[in-house]
């Protein structure tokens, strides 16, 4: 999986019982479920062999516990950018019940109501990308689906909203470097279990 360029590997914390529910996590500090901490510990062998210059966090419950059981706790730095999406009143509200009350609303699109927006987001995200551009190492990241999707897409050059684009299950991973040099940044793998 290595390149002769820095890699950024992220994960997504294992399931919960609000991700297992389609429920919007942003805020509450939800635990990992048993099937999560399992998948949590199978991250590790994926990631076996390599070394990082840096392991950063989500400082929520699920993703800081999803980076212990992994093998990188001790390593680990938690970093309040990397927090899920604020979805303010969607908090703990499905898609579907919002819908409901809100027909064609779209998260990427619209954002949340006394929450952030893509930009809010998406702010946040290249302050991350800065950080770890001035690093150059391969880092390994633990955060939550919303977050990440727009982080890969400002990563790339895309607008935060792109981010729809993406899709992440539970303790997947997913890899961001570069292509010919560093003026091309990529998507080198995604949404791997």
């Amino acid at each position: 999986m290595s390149s002769a360029y820095p890699e950024i590997y992220l994960v997504r914390h294992g399931e919960t019982e609000w991700s297992l529910s389609g429920r919007h996590t942003g805020r509450t500090d939800v635990p990992l479920t048993a099937t999560g901490e399992e998948a949590a510990r199978s991250v590790a062998d994926r990631l076996n062999g390599l070394t990082f210059q840096a392991v950063w966090s989500s400082p929520s419950q699920r993703a800081f516990d999803t980076c212990r059981l992994a093998g990188f706790g001790e390593q680990a730095v938690k970093k309040p950018d990397l927090q899920e999406w604020d979805y303010g009143a969607y908090e703990g509200v499905t898609t579907k019940e919002i819908l409901s009350k809100r027909p064609g609303w779209q998260l990427f699109r619209d954002g949340c109501p006394d929450g952030e927006t893509a930009a809010d987001v998406g702010a946040r995200a290249d302050a991350v990308v800065a950080a770890l551009r001035a690093i150059g190492g391969n880092v390994l990241i633990f955060s939550s689906s919303h977050f990440l999707r727009v982080f890969a897409a400002r990563w790339v050059g895309l607008p935060p909203e792109g981010g729809e684009h993406f899709v992440l299950d539970t303790a997947s991973l997913s890899i961001l470097g570069y292509e010919h040099d560093l003026t091309e940044p990529v998507i080198r793998r995604w949404n791997q279990k």
